[in-house]
């Protein structure tokens, strides 16, 4: 097999096309909020950009020169690292709370959410595992039993913290990568039906996620609790139109819309730009999402085919939680947008992670 040595830049152009149009959605979605708390519109903009754009593009170019094997090499290393860090974040003096959840490290002035390094080390991981134990996949014991122990306990430390969305996007990467590894269909169907009434008992032992499910189906109950966010994402999204209220010009940010940085930002966007323009953005992820699939189908082995598909897997998959949460198609789950919502770690991770996806390109037969 001859490497290649050419970028991707077809891949290139949508991933800066998404962090451009990213930084300028959070810039706008974050003014408010930041001259409240700093005195200035752009402290969370130049944060995300330093901090997340920089520092991501250079994990980015690091991650496409390194040989993709040489995490598969070093995943025993890979794991107990994210496996520590997810102890740290709950035990150590460096991390900080918000919103009731204890997810981040902070240093300086570099914060880092350890789960968004364990969604990419459970992906090298199962591709990993399938790649060399794929034809033990149909002996539930020896083929699929070590992989869900290592799922279990990266889940069980994310819901610690606690962060049910985290957890569901990585179980949702798991689950993806087993069905195209060729795991038994009816190991598949008692997995995904374990995984229900594990998800409905969580939902049930906290009040707040009864409540998430209950204004799902009924946004009248507690209008100004936790029906609050939803309906008001509703009203900005509906108060688009079809070309917005135009780029800067969000009501809704003012102090009406929760999380108008993080979780709710799609709803920001939607209101300013309106729906013909929004869909471009949508186009921009699905594009990332074919071209993602290409790339898996061309690897030139096992590992990076699957490496592939779970980058691509768990960028997309985010991104259509998010937006469906949005615009009431699923109850609220706290998913950030990928290269839109604010957060540094998520956004170098998302980085690193293309970077990754670029290495398997380039040495695509």
């Amino acid at each position: 097999m001859k490497k290649q040595t050419k970028i991707n830049y077809s891949l290139l152009a949508i991933i800066l096309a998404l962090l451009l149009f990213g930084l300028a959605a959070l810039y706008s979605a974050s003014t408010v909020d930041s001259y409240q708390k700093f005195g200035t519109t752009t402290y969370y903009i130049i944060h995300q950009f330093v901090y997340g754009a920089l520092l991501g593009i250079v994990a980015m170019y690091i991650a496409s020169k390194i040989d993709y094997h040489f995490w598969q090499k070093n995943l025993p290393w890979l794991i107990l690292i994210s496996l520590g860090l997810l102890f740290i974040v709950k035990l150590s003096s460096y991390s900080f709370s918000s919103g009731g959840a204890t997810r981040w490290l902070r240093l300086g002035p570099v914060v880092f959410q350890p789960a968004e390094l364990a969604k990419l080390v459970i992906i090298f991981y199962l591709a990993s595992w399938i790649d060399k134990k794929r034809h033990k996949l149909n002996d539930f014991y020896f083929g699929l039993l070590p992989s869900f122990v290592i799922i279990a306990l990266f889940s069980l430390l994310i819901l610690w913290q606690p962060d049910l969305g985290t957890m569901f996007v990585l179980v949702g990467i798991a689950v993806a990568l087993l069905f195209v590894g060729g795991i038994n269909w009816r190991y598949l169907f008692w997995t995904v039906a374990a995984g229900i009434l594990g998800l409905y008992a969580l939902v049930k032992l906290e009040p707040y996620r009864m409540k998430r499910l209950t204004t799902f189906f009924n946004r009248s109950v507690d209008p100004q609790g936790i029906s609050y966010q939803i309906n008001q994402a509703l009203l900005a999204i509906g108060s688009g139109g079809l070309w917005g209220y135009g780029y800067g010009l969000s009501r809704q940010k003012y102090n009406y819309l929760p999380e108008v940085m993080t979780d709710s930002i799609f709803a920001v966007i939607a209101e300013e730009l309106g729906f013909v323009r929004i869909i471009f953005i949508i186009i921009l992820f699905a594009l990332f999402a074919l071209k993602g699939f290409q790339i898996a189908k061309g690897a030139p082995d096992m590992f990076g085919k699957l490496t592939a598909f779970g980058i691509v897997s768990w960028i997309t998959l985010q991104a259509i939680i998010n937006i469906s949460a949005m615009v009431h198609l699923i109850p609220l789950t706290g998913i950030p947008l990928p290269f839109f919502s604010y957060g540094s770690s998520a956004l170098v991770l998302n980085l690193a992670a293309i970077g990754i996806l670029m290495n398997i390109s380039r040495q695509s037969a």
